[in-house]
């Protein structure tokens, strides 16, 4: 059942009482709406109702947004809740392309992870790579009571950079995970930062995220390893395939022209330019870097090169038998 699309649908119909004669009606009158399923980073920035804002004047659709971690935010496209998903986690995304399901996959933007902790920094891991923090904050949560490291733990994009990060550790991330100074939020960034806050641990956090909370002080905690090559974060927009796949129809009212006409929005010097601005004003520094000047104009570049290491497939951001008819994403 696709609930949440139903939902929208019904939210999107415009109902006139007509009377004609003797006889009374009612006609409907739906608008063509867009729904997008989106990684919480993107949303609680505000990025994305920005974007939807400035979208909407070039194409005046009923815009709705479905805000979820990665895979919870692919699982609702695969159900035929949305019509494109906006996420940040290339394993999760080359399986939502495998599927059948996903199509006309582009990345759009970048920026990186951060670790945060209390600004005593108790496991002393300031100053360090990413790796040796990680290494630090082990060394330390088993040596002292209390919870230490704090996880998303939901199969977000973010949750998945973590445990990249421990494998890249050494570590074997399911057993760590049941040591007692780890705990699991099984939640949203905004609340494993706020759970992060209270315990005076360390976390692993989008820069967007971390930076609206810490402006609006919800909490105190200060960002401790900003950048780096395994800190990278790259955000890609997928489109829904409108077809039969793996035994399941999905609904033909999946919107692919305007998921398209989304995807080349984002991908154009006019929506480059947004995300590249976005919260510059308000923060003092990108939350977001544009990721499509970067391939195109860059290719040669240091940032290039981890862009296309750390989230190509097979080689490229779409492989070619994925861009259902629209090659010229990829020109």
């Amino acid at each position: 059942m696709q609930t949440i699309k139903k939902m929208v649908i019904i939210a999107s119909l415009i109902t006139i009482l007509v009377i004609s004669g003797s006889w009374i009606y009612i006609e409907y009158f739906a608008t063509r709406r867009l729904i997008i399923s989106t990684t919480t980073s993107l949303y609680n920035t505000g990025l994305l109702d920005a974007i939807k804002e400035e979208f909407k004047k070039k194409y005046p659709l009923d815009i709705n947004i479905i805000s979820a971690g990665t895979g919870l935010a692919i699982q609702h496209a695969k159900n035929g809740d949305a019509d494109v998903v906006l996420v940040h986690s290339p394993a999760l995304e080359a399986s939502f392309l495998t599927d059948g399901v996903g199509v006309c996959r582009k990345i759009i933007a970048y920026n990186f992870f951060v670790i945060i902790g209390p600004a005593s920094d108790p496991a002393c891991v300031n100053g360090t790579g990413p790796i040796e923090a990680l290494q630090r904050i082990v060394n330390y949560g088993r040596s002292h009571a209390g919870y230490v490291w704090v996880s998303r733990g939901d199969n977000s994009g973010t949750h998945n950079a973590e445990k990249t990060l421990w494998k890249k550790t050494g570590f074997n991330y399911t057993l760590l995970s049941k040591e007692p100074w780890y705990v699991s939020r099984q939640g949203g960034m905004g609340e494993t930062l706020m759970m992060t806050d209270e315990y005076l641990g360390y976390t692993l956090t989008d820069m967007g995220t971390y930076l609206a909370y810490f402006k609006q002080e919800l909490i105190e905690l200060v960002p401790l390893i900003t950048r780096g090559k395994d800190l990278l974060n790259v955000y890609s927009v997928i489109a829904v395939k409108p077809s039969t796949v793996a035994n399941q129809t999905l609904h033909s009212s999946i919107n692919f022209r305007d998921s398209i006409a989304f995807i080349r929005y984002l991908a154009s010097d006019e929506g480059q330019t947004l995300i590249e601005n976005y919260g510059v004003s308000e923060y003092g520094q990108n939350l977001f870097y544009g990721a499509v000047r970067v391939l195109k104009n860059e290719p040669d570049s240091e940032i290039a090169q981890w862009i296309r290491e750390y989230a190509f497939i097979n080689g490229t951001e779409c492989p070619p038998e994925y861009r259902y008819g629209q090659n010229s994403l990829y020109s």
